[in-house]
This record gives C-alpha cells, structure tokens and sequence, in this order.
C-alpha cells in the first residue's frame, strides 16, 4: 500500500538525520538575519567595553573575573549568531541532531532570562522589591531588547523543528539545558572566580 505508516518512518528518519533541511520561509530567514544582527551587535558591545578598559576600574582587586566573564559572553553571543544562521543553511555543518536542540537551549536560556527580568520587574514596580524608583526608560528597553532575541530564537527552534519532522525528545533535553547554561554563567563560574581570586564585590568600591 502507498503511504502506509510503514512506509513513510523510513524517509522520516531520513529527513531529520539528513544535513539538507527544506529551505526555510522568508519570514524565518529574517528572523534568523535579525537574530545574528542581534548576537553580533550586542557581542560588539562586550568588546567595546575591553577595548576601553570599561572594566579595569584602576586595576581594583577582584576585577580580572569581570574580564573573564565579559569575554565568555562575547563567546556566547557569537555562538548564538552562529546558531541563528546555521538553522537556514542549505548545508548545516553541524548535524540536525545536534544544531535543533542546541537552537532549542538556545531559547530556553534567554527565554528564562527574559521571564527572571519580567518577574524582577513587576516586583520592583509594586513594591515587592526595593528600587522601583530607580528605573528608567534604558531599563526597559533591556527587557524589550532580551524579550526580542528570546522570541527570535524561540521561531527558528519551532521552524527548524517543524522542517525536519525530527524527534522531540533531543530538543526537549536542549530546552533544558537553558537554565543549566543560567546556573553555569550566573553561578558556578563567578563561585570559581572568586574562589580563585579574580573576582570580588569589594574591588568595585
């Protein structure tokens, strides 16, 4: 019989362990253009930030961990913007198996990010939390900024997904990974940092 479900798993799984995906809409090639724009840009602003000795702060104790971390964001968002282009390329040099749940962390980390910044937020606006005060216009275009990224890379993990027709439990992993990627940048690096020295509150003084 023609296209039985018997017939159709074998050219299923092909498609998604293949490394030429469908070509993707138009609305998911700017996407993915913007999210790199994105990345690159704001990697562009890490970098600034050392070529002008933002961070030396006199050289203060404790403020090698400040560079360390700046440069291992630049990585990340470079990583990203990879990420956001691989996903329309006709010919992906990493495999689906891999570059979809990457795609998927991908959003998982920002998207979780965006959702802490949100909550912080609306606590500080009633009251829950000190500074509510203090915000200003540059704080909100933060949120916005983030919450545009999270959203961009959200589309190219559902579009990427969706024209592979692969297995969803890799991705589901990938998304995971979001908040372990948080706890790492956020918690265990500066932990060793400061462990070893190279950062310290009390060299920002």
């Amino acid at each position: 019989m023609i296209g039985t479900p018997a017939d159709d798993q074998p050219a299923r799984c092909a498609t998604w362990r293949s490394n030429d995906p469908p070509r993707p809409g138009r609305f998911v090639v700017a996407t993915a253009a913007l999210t790199a724009v994105w990345c690159v840009g704001f990697a562009t602003v890490n970098v600034v930030f050392e070529i002008t000795d933002h961070f030396a702060l006199g050289r203060a104790p404790g403020t090698v961990g400040l560079r360390v971390m700046d440069w291992l964001v630049v990585g990340l968002k470079l990583i990203g913007a990879a990420l956001a282009l691989l996903s329309i390329s006709r010919r992906s040099m990493v495999p689906p198996a891999l570059l979809s749940p990457a795609l998927w962390a991908a959003f998982g980390t920002l998207g979780l990010y965006e959702a802490g910044n949100l909550v912080e937020g609306l606590a500080m606006v009633l009251g829950l939390m000190p500074g509510g005060s203090e915000l200003r216009l540059i704080d909100v275009g933060y949120v916005v900024f983030f919450g545009l990224a999270a959203v961009g890379f959200g589309i190219l993990a559902v579009g990427y997904f969706r024209r592979l027709d692969r297995p969803r439990w890799p991705d589901l992993l990938g998304l995971a990974g979001g908040p372990l990627l948080i706890a790492v940048v956020l918690g265990v690096i500066p932990a060793i940092l400061t462990a070893g020295g190279l950062l310290s509150l009390d060299g920002l003084r």
